[in-house]
């Protein structure tokens, strides 16, 4: 008859430990590739990696690094497009940001928004191969710049198990105040992008 408390209060605790178990932070990583839309003829792609903490169930933290293809508004590239000489600024880029997802099924919706730095890359092509491409990109190498970065967006996540998929969209934008930004023609460097994920929780 003693051992029944016993028994009955070591249940209690392990019923508690394993219901805060499964409440414990968790975490994800995921590799994506993604197309970003300039316009509807012109398109490019990204690709990366993110990080994704749980700060509360439907709260997330997000770090995420990769580099998108071109950063160009339409009207550049569509300018550039009528030339025999193609112009296009890719991005590495690193950023954090906060998640907020909704539901608690396999299936999630979410948005987010995030910022960071971006390494803006201008690359000329159409100049014929050989000496003169490979001089102009080397000179237009010393012209990279770091600029301040932001995005916003949302998809839904897909999670089973350890296994966790991603179906998005993100609009990015770079603040940039040098010579790069003067090709925008009065827009702004952004990019629209549809992006796919996979990676694992643990």
């Amino acid at each position: 008859m003693r051992t029944l408390p016993f028994a009955a209060t070591l249940v209690a605790v392990l019923s508690l430990a394993t219901a805060a178990r499964a409440q414990e932070p968790h975490a994800a990583v995921q590799a994506f590739g993604g197309l970003g839309v300039g316009s509807f003829t012109t398109t490019n792609t990204n690709f990366g990696g993110s990080v994704t903490g749980d700060l509360t169930p439907n709260i997330q933290v997000v770090g995420e690094a990769g580099r998108i293809g071109n950063v160009l508004p339409s009207m550049t590239r569509t300018l550039f497009g009528l030339t025999p000489v193609d112009l296009n600024v890719s991005a590495w880029y690193g950023q954090g940001g906060v998640r907020f997802t909704g539901g608690s099924s396999a299936l999630r919706p979410y948005a987010e928004a995030s910022a960071g730095i971006a390494r803006l890359q201008p690359h000329l092509s159409g100049i014929g191969p050989g000496l003169p491409s490979v001089i102009a990109n080397a000179g237009l190498a010393l012209l990279d710049r770091t600029a301040p970065i932001a995005s916003f967006g949302g998809g839904v996540t897909i999670q089973g198990g350890a296994f966790v998929a991603d179906i998005g969209y993100r609009h990015r934008r770079v603040f940039s105040d040098s010579w790069i930004d003067a090709l925008a023609l009065g827009d702004s460097l952004r990019t629209n992008e549809v992006r796919f994920g996979f990676g694992v929780r643990f």
